[in-house]
């Protein structure tokens, strides 16, 4: 009898611990399934009402004179003797870069990503920039009043839901610079799409940035990147002025080797070019620029590119191929937000860019909030779900066999469409949004991850 007490109870216990370890199982299992990709779209289509506020962040700055000379002084200089600084340091760190190769994922020359340097802190450029963005009125002034103005306050409250590892840092910093090479890098992309308005131009709560262009290719090149250039929308941006900037920008960095070209299906090596907002100029004025028969042509000269167009409305496809560009992109991280972000629509777009030999450059991000600058502008968030939406973006992006996947974006902290590393944060009046559960490089390797899959499965497409 004892011995059958003895047994019974041995019988309980193991079956409480199997079921035990049945449960620690189970959790796992929920736990990584929340990383397991989805096809279902987020979000509901709601139009374009926050257009007209998007094109508030891009004009020129105070074009006068003096403005600009002293703009233009102090930043060049401190900027001139931070390269020279950098050269210095980068060759004494060369001896490092056969160790960083072994140690980081290949670079994936197919996967671009947005990158923004107008960041500014005390320390390098003797004031806060951008961090402490202004909080933008609705266009309704009933709907503005209802919400908060003003400015942020640096470094505890800055002009993001989310906060980065670095601090309200600054772009020219080269520390910043290297680290955020080192990010990309990891992450497995291969090419920056640098933000960028012509000498002494800006957006309006930055300063002209164009200075920084050698240290970034520097820092790209070490790391194995590559650079092209995103051209944002400035006062009276037309043919000629784009024929300008873009001989300016081939002539001056063109033979760097960090300069990006793409390789054409005939061959040839191109650099690119991508525009925003470039549904603001009329196909006319863009024609004039890239079609062959053009008054300011570009094409069939020293300063020929591929250049890729802003798709926002259905009715844009139609107004970039009469333009002359090679190719679209969506840009907007918003699924549903425009025709063009919108998941759904991909497939249809892909088919009318192949039977028009254009270009196809879908965008993906890893989730959009911007109520930190624009207070009322809740309904276009859309909730990162621990990184099953960046993933569900991801392979909306590959069923349409996509040439290039361009990310948005590494570092455009006001929109929280950044993938770079954030930290939990508390202040005393503001909840920093973060990645928890996971680690503040998640996003970094969920696009590795993508990456790696990009090109296998990229592979099959070509067989």
């Amino acid at each position: 009898f004892l011995n059958y007490d003895i047994m019974a109870r041995f019988r309980r216990r193991t079956c409480i611990i199997l079921l035990l370890f049945i449960l620690f199982i189970c959790s796992i299992m929920m736990a990584l399934k929340t990383l397991r990709p989805d096809r279902a779209g987020f979000g509901d289509p709601f139009g374009l009402g926050l257009l007209p506020e998007l094109q508030q962040r891009t004009v020129l700055l105070d074009s006068k004179q003096n403005s600009l000379k002293r703009a233009q002084g102090d930043t060049v200089t401190r900027a001139s003797n931070l390269h020279s600084i950098d050269v210095n340091t980068m060759k004494a760190s060369m001896s490092s870069v056969r160790k960083l190769e072994e140690e980081l994922s290949s670079p994936n020359y197919n996967f671009h990503i947005f990158y923004y340097t107008w960041y500014g802190n005390p320390q390098f450029d003797g004031k806060y920039i951008h961090w402490n963005h202004p909080l933008l009125p609705h266009w309704d002034p009933k709907i503005a009043n209802n919400y908060p103005k003003g400015r942020h306050n640096p470094p505890e409250d800055i002009g993001a839901n989310f906060y980065p590892e670095l601090g309200s840092y600054s772009s020219k910093d080269p520390t910043v610079i290297e680290a955020h090479m080192k990010q990309m890098r990891s992450a497995s992309t291969g090419v920056i799409v640098l933000s960028w308005y012509p000498p002494g131009m800006a957006d309006e709560n930055g300063e002209p940035t164009d200075d920084l262009v050698p240290i970034v290719l520097d820092y790209a090149h070490k790391y194995n990147l590559k650079v092209t250039f995103h051209i944002e929308p400035y006062k009276d941006r037309d043919d000629r002025s784009m024929y300008h900037n873009v001989k300016y920008i081939i002539d001056k960095y063109g033979s760097h080797p960090a300069f990006y070209r793409h390789k054409t299906s005939t061959g040839r090596l191109l650099p690119m070019f991508y525009v925003y907002d470039s549904y603001v100029t009329i196909p006319e004025i863009w024609a004039n620029l890239l079609t062959v028969s053009g008054s300011q042509s570009i094409r069939n000269t020293p300063y020929g590119a591929l250049f890729i167009a802003l798709l926002v409305e259905e009715r844009h496809k139609h107004d970039i191929h009469r333009s002359g560009f090679d190719g679209m992109y969506t840009y907007f991280a918003t699924n549903g937000f425009s025709y063009g972000s919108s998941h759904h629509n991909w497939a249809s777009l892909k088919a009318f860019c192949d039977s028009n030999n254009l270009m196809f450059i879908p965008s993906v991000g890893p989730g959009y909030i911007d109520t930190s600058i624009r207070p009322w502008n809740n309904h276009n968030t859309r909730n990162r779900v621990n990184g099953k939406y960046y993933e569900t973006a991801f392979s909306a992006a590959l069923l349409v066999r996509p040439e290039i996947i361009s990310i948005t974006s590494f570092n455009e902290w006001h929109e929280g469409t950044q993938i770079e590393k954030a930290v939990p944060k508390r202040t005393g009046q503001v909840v920093y949004l973060d990645y928890k559960p996971h680690k503040p490089n998640v996003y970094l390797e969920l696009t590795q991850k993508w990456s790696e899959k990009y090109r296998k499965e990229q592979e099959q497409w070509l067989m």
